[in-house]
């Protein structure tokens, strides 16, 4: 494998959104279990399309009591070789700190169909937090790994993010980001879009993904990718 075609298995990963969580007494906690399914017309993680700018679709599974979490979910990939399935588990620990929602948590990422010799399993650490003001929300997010997806660096990434609820139904959202890896090779990534609640459990959400790392190859470039989430 060239470096280049590395570079750009190891810089294109994903992380699964979950729902914040309250706290509860441990004894008192409430056990819940809820799915997600969904589609997209590409499928992006940090600013990098993961399936060569064609569409996909992903499942999801996820267990919560009180404020701990866990769950595990599946989506198709294309890197230009035999992978095409990407599985996650994760879990993690959601408590309040006074206003602030905090999230310590923990994200295997594992590929199917890995050529010979390739090994991008990766597990990343993470910690955010995020509070509410009213129709706005503000967050931010560091993850960090010792193994970089394939390579022997370490990666840290850190991202600031907002949405605005316009009412009920329609929100606008956006992120920036900074992934870091000690090899040297970094990049930024941002993204903004509108969401909207069709009906209740059903998402829609449209949004402009870019980096500023274009010479890496078409998967780094600029893009609109249209989404459904259906959660149960």
């Amino acid at each position: 494998m060239n470096k280049t075609h590395r570079t750009s298995l190891a810089l294109s990963r994903s992380l699964l959104l979950t729902a914040l969580l309250g706290t509860a007494p441990a004894a008192l906690a409430e056990t819940s279990l809820s799915y997600t399914v969904g589609a997209a017309t590409d499928y992006v993680f940090r600013g990098v399309s993961q399936t060569n700018g064609d569409p996909f679709v992903f499942a999801s599974v996820n267990l919560s009591s009180g404020a701990f979490y866990a769950g595990a979910g599946a989506e198709n990939v294309d890197f230009g070789n035999d992978i095409d399935l990407e599985y996650d588990i994760y879990g993690g620990w959601r408590p309040a700190l006074g206003a602030w929602q905090l999230d310590i948590g923990v994200v295997r990422y594992g590929y199917r169909n890995q050529p010979d010799g390739v090994d991008i399993d990766t597990i990343e650490y993470k910690l955010a937090a995020g509070r509410s003001f009213n129709a706005v929300s503000l967050g931010a997010a560091v993850l960090y790994t010792t193994d970089y997806f394939g390579s022997d660096d370490s990666g840290t990434y850190a991202e600031l993010n907002a949405k605005y609820a316009i009412n009920p139904k329609w929100s606008l959202g956006g992120a920036y980001g900074q992934q870091s890896i000690s090899a040297g090779t970094d990049f930024a990534t941002w993204n903004f879009g509108i969401s909207y609640a069709a009906v209740e459990h059903v998402m829609l959400d449209l949004r402009y993904y870019d980096t500023d790392a274009h010479e890496f190859g078409k998967n780094f470039e600029d893009r609109i990718v249209a989404a459904l989430n259906v959660s149960l």
